[in-house]
C-alpha cells in the first residue's frame, strides 16, 4: 500500500501517532475499524487513494474528522432530515457533492459512497455500498479495476445501502 501511495504522489505527510487515533477517536465519539487505522498509522495521514486522494484524519484544513463533523451538523440542523448517519467517516471527496466513507460500526469498514445529486428529502436513496470491506476497496484501486477508473466495465452497478433508512433514522 505504501508503496503505491509513495508513487501517486510527491511526498507523503507522515502517518499519524496512536495518541492522534485516540484524539480523532474522542473527537468522533467512535472508534474507526482496524485497517482503517492501519491505514493511517502505517500509509500516511492521507494525501493518497484513488483520484482526489484520502481526506487527512486530522490536521489543518480539510480532514475527515471536520468533514464527518461537518455533514453531522448540517444534518442536525436540516429540520430534522437527516442526510448523514452517525459512525459513517467520510474518507474521501469524489467531487459533485459525492464523498466515499467508511461505516466504523462494520467490522470490516464497509465503503459506501454518497451520492447525493438529485436526492430532496429520502437521504437513503443517495447511499450505496462501494464494497463491503475497506481492505477490499483498498485491492480495488490497488489493480486498477474501480469503477472510477477511465476503462474500468461499466457493467456493474452499485446496490443501495439497505441499511441506509434505518441508519438514518436513528439521528445521533
Amino acid at each position: 500500500m505504501r508503496l503505491k501511495a509513495n508513487a501517486t504522489t510527491e511526498q507523503l505527510p507522515p502517518p499519524v501517532t496512536t495518541e492522534e487515533v485516540g484524539q480523532a477517536e474522542s473527537i468522533l465519539g467512535f472508534h474507526l475499524p482496524p485497517v482503517l487505522v492501519r491505514l493511517y498509522r502505517e500509509a500516511a495521514n492521507g494525501g493518497f487513494g484513488p483520484d482526489y486522494q484520502l481526506f487527512p484524519l486530522l490536521g489543518e484544513g480539510r480532514t475527515a474528522v471536520n468533514v464527518y463533523r461537518e455533514e453531522r451538523s448540517t444534518a442536525e440542523s436540516d429540520n430534522d432530515v437527516t442526510h448523514w448517519p452517525a459512525d459513517v467517516l467520510p474518507v474521501l471527496d469524489w467531487g459533485c457533492g459525492m464523498l466515499a466513507a467508511v461505516d466504523c460500526r462494520s467490522p470490516e469498514g464497509a465503503v459506501l459512497l454518497f451520492e447525493p445529486n438529485g436526492i430532496d428529502d429520502e437521504w437513503h436513496h443517495a447511499w450505496y455500498v462501494d464494497s463491503e470491506s475497506l481492505a477490499g476497496w483498498l485491492e480495488t484501486w490497488l489493480s486498477g479495476t474501480g469503477w472510477y477508473e477511465e476503462d474500468a466495465d461499466e457493467g456493474g452497478e452499485m446496490r443501495p445501502w439497505e441499511t441506509g433508512r434505518q441508519r438514518l433514522s436513528e439521528g445521533s
